[in-house]
């Protein structure tokens, strides 16, 4: 445990500090932000804030969880190196759209295809690499889909070639599907930073919780088989906490945006954790804001293709703009208002998550 005390106070003080000094070179440098012109003009005034603040986020959680490591005298494991893999490599193909939009001068950055086809590479990647490397018989990753732990469904029962393609595919849709909600949320001042603190909160309860009921340390119906676990909290606490010393500057008027470098990474961390900890289902519920987010904008666009096919070429929508946090906006809410509100609905659904997971786990060892 001391372990996960001391990656959360170096995390904390690296991204307060960290996020500061950044803020000022982000200005010097021009690394600003550039607005698009049909979302709220409430949002014009943040044209020229820095952005690419996702990189304190990220250097934040890999340093703070390399010298936790280094103070306490104790190895990495393979399992929270591969989320910050994951982490790092989702959150360079973010960089790369936002360099785009700077040096460009314009809010558009890279092609979705172009971003899609990234996320892809590093998805598959980990995917493969998370099948490997055993420890008595645990691979970080599981053929079978799981919800608060492994489920009956087994992706490897027709074998373990198919087993291994059904399972890197499932891993693609996870973090691609996770880093993008986690992309679209983030459009409001500190929204989707103080949405992933409680996201993010919730995996360092599960990770320590799965190291005390582990398999290995204890025998019971209700012990988990998940490799590493606490060295998953670890990995989780640095990540919430980078984001509360991020939030610090990002509340509002922010002064430093995340961008998709910050939120393409949060996202394909949270995903990396579900696979990880052997919730991947669980992270539908947790991570609910950004599963309503996505939904809104899949909504949008369907409605108003179907309603473009059947009125002659003129769509109709389902909201005045999307993502839906924009909708509540052109409704004349204030920013302020909004992201507390759905700071409000994220934390329901965390605390609705883990609820399930503790009652799954008093349902079997009780």
């Amino acid at each position: 445990m001391n372990l996960v005390f001391f990656g959360a106070v170096v995390a904390l003080a690296i991204s307060l500090v960290g996020t500061r000094s950044y803020t000022a070179l982000a200005q010097r440098r021009g690394w600003a932000q550039f607005v698009r012109d049909d979302g709220p003009t409430s949002h014009h005034s943040k044209r020229g804030t820095p952005q690419m603040g996702g990189l304190v986020i990220i250097g934040a959680t890999v340093v703070a969880y390399a010298l936790a490591h280094l103070a306490t005298w104790s190895a990495p494991t393979i399992s929270g190196l591969l989320v910050l893999f994951l982490m790092a490599g989702v959150g360079f193909i973010g960089f790369l759209d936002d360099w785009t939009k700077i040096r460009r001068e314009r809010s558009l950055g890279l092609r979705s295809g172009q971003k899609l086809l990234g996320q892809i590479v590093v998805a598959v990647g980990f995917a493969l690499l998370a099948t490997r490397f055993p420890r008595e018989g645990i691979t970080p990753a599981s053929f079978r889909i799981s919800f608060v732990r492994d489920t009956w469904v087994d992706l490897a029962v027709l074998g373990t070639v198919i087993g291994l393609l059904l399972f890197v595919a499932w891993s693609v849709l996870m973090i691609t599907g996770a880093s993008n909600g986690v992309n679209l949320t983030d459009g409001l001042d500190g929204q989707a930073a103080g949405a992933c603190v409680m996201v993010f909160g919730a995996y360092v309860l599960i990770g320590v919780w799965q190291w005390i009921h582990n398999c290995q340390r204890v025998t019971s119906t209700g012990c988990y088989e998940v490799r590493d676990p606490l060295d998953l909290a670890l990995v989780a606490v640095c990540i919430m906490c980078a984001c509360i010393g991020f939030l610090w500057w990002n509340t509002s008027p922010a002064r430093l945006f995340m961008g998709d470098t910050g939120s393409l990474a949060l996202g394909g961390a949270l995903a990396g954790m579900a696979i990880m900890t052997h919730t991947e289902l669980l992270m539908v519920i947790l991570g609910g804001l950004f599963v309503f987010e996505t939904m809104s904008v899949i909504l949008q666009v369907s409605y108003f293709k179907l309603t473009k096919r059947r009125n002659g070429g003129v769509g109709k929508r389902l909201f005045l703009i999307t993502p839906i946090h924009h909708h509540f906006e052109m409704l004349g809410w204030e920013q302020i208002t909004v992201s507390i509100r759905f700071w409000i609905i994220c934390g329901i659904c965390v605390a609705a998550g883990l609820g399930i997971f503790y009652g799954e786990w008093v349902l079997l060892d009780g």
